[in-house]
C-alpha cells in the first residue's frame, strides 16, 4: 500500500512538501540522511548530497554505525565513521528537486528555503527467490523506504 499522508503537520502559507513512497533504497541510510539534512538550507543539503556522491564528504553514521570504518579528515556531526550511499543520495536529490519545484509553483523564493521536516519510514518489501532452484533457493526480501521532506521559506 502506498504512503498517502505526512508524518508531521506543518501549517502556513510559506511551506512546500514532497514525498516519495516505496523507493528502493536502504531505510538505514535514509534515516541518517534525514537526520543530517534537517534544519539546513536547501542549497546546502543539495551540495552535501552531491559531495557524498562524488566522495568529497561522507555521510556520518551515528545510529547505524556497527562495524563501519573511520574516514580520513575531520569528523562530521561528531563522528568519523561513515559511508557513501549512492542510491539513497540520488533519491533524496530527486525529492529535494521536487520540493523546490513545488515551492516555485507556489511562488516562493527557492534561495530562501530551509528544511523543517525530513522523515523516512519502512516501505513495502518485495519478495523474490534466490535463483538456485526449488531445493536450495531461499526467499529474498527487497527493501524500500518512504521518504518525505517539508521546506519553509524564511525571510532573506
Amino acid at each position: 500500500m502506498a504512503k498517502r499522508n505526512y508524518q508531521a503537520v506543518v501549517h502556513g502559507k510559506n511551506i512546500a512538501r514532497a514525498f516519495a513512497s516505496n523507493r528502493p533504497i536502504s531505510l538505514k541510510y535514509s534515516v541518517e540522511i534525514c537526520r543530517e539534512i534537517r534544519g539546513k538550507r536547501l542549497e546546502r543539503a543539495e551540495s552535501f548530497l552531491n559531495n557524498v556522491l562524488s566522495h568529497k564528504e561522507f555521510l556520518p553514521l551515528r545510529q547505524y554505525r556497527g562495524k563501519i570504518p573511520h574516514r580520513k579528515g575531520d569528523s562530521q556531526s561528531g563522528v568519523k565513521s561513515g559511508r557513501y550511499p549512492k542510491n539513497a543520495c540520488m533519491a533524496f536529490l530527486d525529492l529535494l528537486n521536487s520540493a523546490k519545484a513545488n515551492a516555485d509553483f507556489k511562488g516562493m523564493d527557492a534561495e530562501n528555503l530551509i528544511i523543517v521536516h525530513a522523515f523516512a519510514s519502512q516501505g513495502f518489501k518485495r519478495s523474490s527467490h534466490q535463483p538456485k532452484g526449488k531445493i536450495s533457493g531461499k526467499p529474498w526480501k527487497r527493501k524500500s523506504a518512504h521518504i518525505e521532506v517539508i521546506v519553509r521559506e524564511i525571510a532573506a
